[in-house]
């Protein structure tokens, strides 16, 4: 009986330790320097994470890096999943390879409404899958930063543009292809619809 005992104990000690081991790697590997982009990104003042983007988005964001010269009329930051991003107004090829932005027809920056923002799933919005209603959003422009709260997340059609219909309240709407990891074209869009919660100046 001792015996079995001994067993069992040795066993789970090292069933344990492998665990505790793989989860060192992992978080090893995701901090290595092969996860971030090679250089500086010039409007956020860091390298961008590399861990969730498809190899095809990363090669168009270092394009968009170099051909995209305008300067973003916004700082989009999402805590929960560290994101930080450039806005930018416009949603063409190399806007969305460079940043996110701006859905034409909706709320300009500052103004009241719905602001939509669009973003690539397989690149800066993929994290979206991890954010849901009480999470927090923060766009920083003009010198001041304006948080607003999710109330809630939603998949629909591309043709539903209901969800960028201008709103009495100011609220943001972000905008991306769903399923994330869909190969081809995502049939569907994923929505995160967040409600202003106050505004500050900028220290």
């Amino acid at each position: 009986m001792l015996l079995g005992f001994w067993g069992v104990a040795r066993f789970h000690r090292t069933v344990v330790s492998r665990v505790a081991m793989e989860r060192f790697r992992a978080a090893e590997k995701n901090a290595r320097p092969e996860n971030l982009s090679p250089v500086v990104d010039p409007e956020l003042g860091r390298k961008v994470d590399f861990r969730l983007w498809s190899n095809n988005r990363i090669t168009a964001y270092e394009v968009g890096l170099r051909e995209k010269k305008e300067m973003p009329i916004a700082i989009l930051r999402i805590p929960k999943i560290d994101l930080e991003v450039p806005v930018f107004d416009g949603t063409d090829d190399l806007t969305l390879n460079r940043g996110v932005g701006r859905i034409e027809g909706t709320a300009r920056i500052g103004q009241s409404g719905n602001l939509g923002i669009a973003g690539h799933r397989d690149g800066f919005f993929r994290g979206l899958k991890d954010i849901g209603p009480g999470d927090s959003i923060d766009l920083e422009a003009q010198g001041k930063t304006v948080h607003y709260t999710v109330s809630q997340t939603e998949i629909v059609g591309p043709g539903d543009v209901q969800v960028l219909r201008p709103t009495p309240a100011p609220t943001i709407t972000l905008v991306t292809c769903f399923p994330f990891y869909f190969v081809g074209s995502a049939p569907q869009r994923f929505i995160v619809t967040a409600s202003i919660l106050n505004s500050s100046q900028r220290n």
